[in-house]
């Protein structure tokens, strides 16, 4: 049950390969072999470079679906306006269960990311390239692809290449936190929203895409925007990177062609002939029912028309066997488990959120219901990153797609199906923790510190949501949203300091009993680290 996919499972392809040429020969393509199989690439100019982007529509394929042409000409204006020379960084952090496309083309095809990273590098006029990755076979595939290259990092080579290592977490894959590690901090997102376009690594302008955006960048300098066109949809052209998984026979990275139908990609992978609903996107991405697959092609147009999503390309089919409730129950635990621990709806929200599904498939009731919806609502758009947003999103996308199980449970007294675990996590349900230091959860997560406002004292200074913005937030006028709240294990420096310096004296702190771990419900919640030296302070 939930059994993690191996870092390169199968890989197969529809049609005619482009980004998996020569798999069918090595395992790895080193560089003599690479060259063998794609052939010299010539540098392009940067103008050239961005028309080449926006002929092919290519978008990146990390999730965000972001015109790569428009971030590359950013970067560009932005380099010339400061004077300062730009940096490229390569995304390869994949730390979802359910995505494998990327490891497979570092650990496969490295050289082919390099063509297209080293393309901009030039053209822009960079002197810095970063690879993010967060698996040991990622690094080590990287890090020869750099040495067959000749690049360093040494301080006397003309482009200065490193690979970068992070955890393996839900928010290590960010850009904002890919960003903060290479400038030497920890790997979770700042508490601000920056462009990379204008502000990234130490400051400057930083071209950041996926791994297989650089990859399909390299196949379309070589053969050209009209032969690239040949292949896929007039709007979307070229071939698409899936993992699938799940509920099928044979788990498996597959290249197609945007326009092949979803239920041919399916029944590639073994899925059941009528699956129960397809997870499109991944774990931040949309259920579609059965009925809709039919209908749904490889593309994110057509995706997004159906009510699904392309996202990180995972692809998730579950049988008719299955509680599909249960089955996102499991999910939403692992969502609120990935939390930063920073930002207070989605430390304190996603818990509950999945507490709200739990409640549900415990005979909850309507108001179970209600308080699910209200929860996933809440959440979105006050993090300082997309995984709130996206665990959201899945929620909402849950209780869409399953009325009629939603009803079972809800009105009477469940579907009376198992739940299989059909839906790849983590051994143990979990990734490592990734926080520094090598803490455990337990020993990073909450405390046993409570903080309480008195309201006969509360004057509505708000000192204490600037002080402690992980915990309180105010309303509309203008006093905390809460009266009582858990205080994460790296806050409590600043909790106390909140407490001292509230001018009406309205806030204290108790502490916790420890708790029976045995009798414990409350889901686990992952914190960024321990206090100010896990920040660096």
């Amino acid at each position: 049950m939930n059994e993690a996919l191996p870092d390169v499972p199968e890989v197969r392809v529809v049609g005619l390969p482009q980004l998996t040429s020569g798999f069918d020969l090595v395992e790895r393509l080193d560089l003599p072999m690479h060259l063998k199989v794609h052939g010299p690439l010539e540098p392009m100019g940067g103008e050239q470079l961005a028309q080449l982007s926006e002929a092919i529509n290519l978008k990146g394929r990390g999730g965000a679906g972001f015109p790569f042409h428009r971030k590359l000409r950013s970067v560009a204006e932005s380099a010339i306006k400061r004077g300062v020379r730009p940096v490229v960084v390569v995304n390869g952090s994949e730390d979802e269960p359910a995505c494998r496309k990327d490891t497979v083309l570092i650990n496969r095809a490295p050289h082919l990311i390099l063509d297209g990273a080293l393309l901009c590098a030039e053209a822009l006029g960079a002197r810095t390239l970063v690879v993010g990755v967060t698996r040991e076979s990622t690094q080590r595939s990287m890090e020869a692809a750099l040495a067959e290259r000749g690049l360093s990092n040494s301080r006397r080579s003309a482009l200065r290449a490193s690979v970068q290592r992070n955890p393996v977490r839900m928010v290590t894959g960010a850009a904002s936190s890919l960003i903060r590690s290479i400038d030497g901090g920890p790997a979770i997102p700042p508490g601000r929203k920056v462009s990379a376009s204008q502000n990234g690594v130490g400051g400057a302008p930083t071209l950041l895409s996926n791994a297989e955006t650089f990859a399909q960048l390299a196949i379309a300098a070589r053969i050209g925007p009209e032969r690239y066109g040949n292949t896929g949809l007039y709007d979307e052209p070229g071939t698409v990177m899936l993992t699938v998984s799940g509920a099928v026979a044979r788990p498996m990275v597959i290249e197609v062609p945007t326009g092949v139908p979803l239920r041919y990609v399916l029944q590639l992978a073994g899925a059941p002939p009528v699956p129960q609903g397809v997870l499109t996107g991944g774990y931040h991405g949309k259920w579609i029912d059965a009925a809709t697959v039919n209908e749904a092609i490889v593309s994110r147009n057509s995706l997004d028309a159906v009510g699904g999503s392309l996202g990180a390309g995972a692809i998730l089919p579950i049988s008719q066997e299955t509680c599909p409730l249960g089955e996102s129950l499991q999910v939403a635990r692992w969502l609120a488990e990935e939390s930063a621990g920073q930002c207070g709806p989605c430390y304190l929200g996603l818990p509950a959120a999945a507490r709200g599904m739990e409640d549900i498939l415990s005979g909850g009731g309507p108001a179970a219901l209600e308080a699910l919806k209200q929860v996933a609502r809440n959440v979105k758009r006050r993090g300082a990153c997309s995984h709130p947003d996206g665990s959201a999103m899945f929620l909402e996308s849950t209780i869409k797609a399953f009325t009629d199980d939603l009803a079972a449970h809800v009105l009477g007294n469940g579907c009376g199906r198992p739940v299989e675990g059909v839906l790849p996590l983590f051994e143990g349900g979990r990734a490592t923790t990734g926080i520094p230091g090598g803490a455990e959860a337990e020993e990073t997560g909450s405390s046993r510190q409570k903080i309480y406002v008195d309201w006969t004292l509360c004057r509505g200074h708000g000192l204490c949501a600037d002080i402690l913005p992980e915990v309180f937030e105010l309303g509309a006028d203008g006093f905390p949203t809460v009266a009582q709240a858990q205080v994460p294990r790296y806050a409590e420096a600043k909790a106390l300091r909140a407490v001292r310096r509230c001018p009406a004296l309205a806030l204290r702190i108790e502490e916790e009993a420890p708790r029976d771990r045995g009798a414990q419900r409350n889901l686990p919640v992952l914190s960024q680290g321990r206090g100010r030296r896990a920040l660096g302070r």
